[in-house]
C-alpha cells in the first residue's frame, strides 16, 4: 500500500485502510459490517433502525464474526440514547458515529469512557459547531449522498470542512464515491479517508434483497432526485413512480396523494389510521411540516424497510447515492476494497511517477 494511504484516520479507527462502510439503516446489519471490517476497512452499525434489544443482537454477532474493530451509528435524539451509549461502552465499541451531531454532553460522556466520537454533517458551519464540541472526527456529505444529504457537492464542502478543521481531527469525506481514484481525490483536498453507502450496499455481502439490488444497477446518473415530499427533509432517493408522484403533486393534490398512498401502503407499514394520525400530529409540531410531508414521514421509514429488507419494489422508497449511476456489479466486500485500494495505488504511482 502506498504510504500516503496511511492516513491519521487509520490510527483513530484502528483499521488497515482509510475506508468508511457508512451506517445505512435497515442496510448495514452484522453481515456487511463484519465483512467490511475483516477486509481492513471500518464497519459501522445502523442502529438508528434497530429497537435496543436488536442493537444488542446485532454487536453480538458481528463480534462473532470478526475480531477487527467496527463502530455503532446512533440517533443523538432516541429515547433510549443513554442505554445505547452505556451498551456501546459495556461491549468496548471504539467509535460512536451520529447522524446528527450530539451534544457536547453526550461526547464527553463518551470520552469518559474512552469511545471516539465522529459525526456526520453537510456544512461547513456543523462542522464549525462540532469543533467546539470536541469531537474525534468528522464526516462529511456533499449533495451527491444519499438518503438525506444537502445541496452543496463534495467537491465544494470538503475543502471548507477541511479548512475549518485545520487537520485537528481526520475528515472522511462522503457523497460520489466508488473507486480508487476517488480515494486519491479526496486525499488530495486534504481528507483523511471516504465513506461509502451505496456502494456497500451494491456488494454480495449486503443483506438487500437480490432484485432490489437489480433495480439499483438499472439507475443511471440521472436516475436519482432530492426531494422534500417524502418526509419534509431534503432525502435522495431513486425516481420511483410514488416519488415521482409526490414531488410532482401541488398543494391542492398533495394531500389527497398521501392519503391514497398510505392506505395503500398499509399492508407495508403495519402503521394504524390512529397511530398515523397521532404521529402526524407530533411530528407537524415539531419539524413544521405540511400535511401531506407529515403523511408520507409517517410512513416512510416502513416503506423503506419494506424495500430495502423485503424487497417490496412497489412500496417506492429507494435511498442512494447519486453514485448508483456508475456502479455496474457486485463484488463481495473484500474484493471491493482491495480493488479500490490496487486502484490507488496505482493512481499515486501515475500522479508521482514511482517517488
Amino acid at each position: 500500500m502506498h504510504a500516503a494511504l496511511h492516513t491519521p484516520l487509520l490510527d483513530l479507527l484502528g483499521c488497515r485502510y482509510p475506508i468508511v462502510q457508512t451506517g445505512m439503516g435497515w442496510v448495514a446489519g452484522p453481515k456487511l459490517v463484519s465483512a467490511t471490517s475483516n477486509a481492513g476497512a471500518f464497519g459501522i452499525i445502523a442502529s438508528a433502525t434497530m429497537t435496543f434489544e436488536e442493537l444488542v443482537a446485532a454487536i453480538a454477532e458481528t463480534k462473532r464474526r470478526t475480531s477487527a474493530p467496527f463502530g455503532v451509528n446512533l440517533r443523538a435524539d432516541a429515547d433510549d440514547i443513554r442505554q445505547r451509549l452505556d451498551l456501546l461502552i459495556a461491549e468496548g465499541i471504539p467509535v460512536a458515529s451520529f447522524a446528527q451531531a450530539p451534544k457536547k454532553d453526550l461526547i464527553e460522556y463518551l470520552h469518559d469512557h474512552g469511545i471516539k466520537v465522529m459525526p456526520s454533517i453537510g456544512a461547513k458551519r456543523h462542522a464549525e459547531k462540532v469543533m467546539e464540541w470536541g469531537v474525534d472526527a468528522i464526516l462529511v456529505q456533499g449533495g451527491e449522498g444519499g438518503g438525506h444529504t444537502g445541496s452543496v457537492p463534495t467537491s465544494l464542502v470538503l475543502p471548507e470542512v477541511v479548512d475549518v478543521v485545520g487537520g485537528a481531527v481526520p475528515v472522511v469525506a462522503a457523497g460520489g464515491y466508488f473507486d480508487g481514484r476517488g480515494l486519491v481525490a479526496a486525499l488530495a483536498y486534504g481528507a483523511s479517508g471516504v465513506a461509502m453507502g451505496t456502494r456497500f450496499l451494491l456488494t454480495s455481502d449486503s443483506a438487500v434483497p437480490l432484485e432490489v439490488k437489480k433495480a439499483y444497477l438499472g439507475t443511471g446518473v440521472t436516475g436519482t432526485i432530492v426531494t422534500t415530499k417524502i418526509d419534509g427533509a431534503p432525502h435522495r432517493v431513486i425516481r420511483t413512480d410514488l416519488v415521482e408522484q409526490m414531488d410532482s403533486a401541488s398543494p391542492i393534490t398533495a394531500v389527497p396523494k398521501a392519503v391514497l398512498n398510505a392506505a395503500r401502503f398499509k399492508k407495508y407499514t403495519g402503521i394504524s389510521w390512529l397511530k398515523m394520525a397521532q404521529e402526524g400530529r407530533d411530528m407537524k409540531k415539531r419539524m413544521e411540516l405540511s400535511w401531506a410531508e407529515v403523511i408520507m414521514a409517517g410512513n416512510t421509514p416502513m416503506l423503506t424497510k419494506a424495500t430495502l429488507c423485503d424487497g417490496e419494489l412497489g412500496a417506492g422508497i429507494l435511498p442512494t447515492g447519486q453514485v448508483v449511476g456508475v456502479i455496474g456489479d457486485l463484488p463481495t466486500a473484500d474484493e471491493l476494497i482491495q480493488r479500490i485500494i490496487a486502484e490507488a495505488d496505482a493512481t499515486l504511482e501515475r500522479l508521482t511517477g514511482g517517488n
